[in-house]
């Protein structure tokens, strides 16, 4: 089963965490989709900048600040995925209500250890 991710706050700089994962999930064969504050392209994958709505999202997996996320949250909303993950270091408990009241899934996880241990 494919599993399209959104990988929100994508970073071009090759040593990011969200950029090792958007190389990750391509090498999975998993459908991968991108969002940066810059625009460009990761292993094949564009990264934009603009908030596109994505149909068949199963995944939005967060790498921004919980300080920075307000700007994001009616996005994530009107995305309906099936979950979203925050990776370390972007765990928010606002959010985490907002979710569970849109009855979307979440957990407070590392992607990169999830596709590597197949829990993905």
């Amino acid at each position: 089963m494919n599993k399209k991710t959104l990988v929100l706050g994508a970073s071009l700089k090759p040593n990011r965490y969200s950029n090792f994962v958007i190389q990750k999930l391509v090498n999975q064969y998993v459908d991968v989709v991108a969002f940066g504050l810059k625009s460009g392209e990761i292993s094949g994958v564009v990264v934009n900048s603009e908030k596109i709505i994505y149909k068949d999202l199963h995944t939005v997996t967060i790498y921004i600040a919980p300080k920075n996320q307000k700007p994001y949250y009616d996005y994530i909303i009107n995305l309906k995925p099936k979950r979203v993950i925050f990776n370390p270091g972007t765990e928010n408990p606002e959010l985490y209500k907002i979710l569970k009241e849109n009855k979307i899934d979440y957990e407070a996880s590392c992607t990169l250890v999830l596709l590597s241990t197949n829990q993905y």
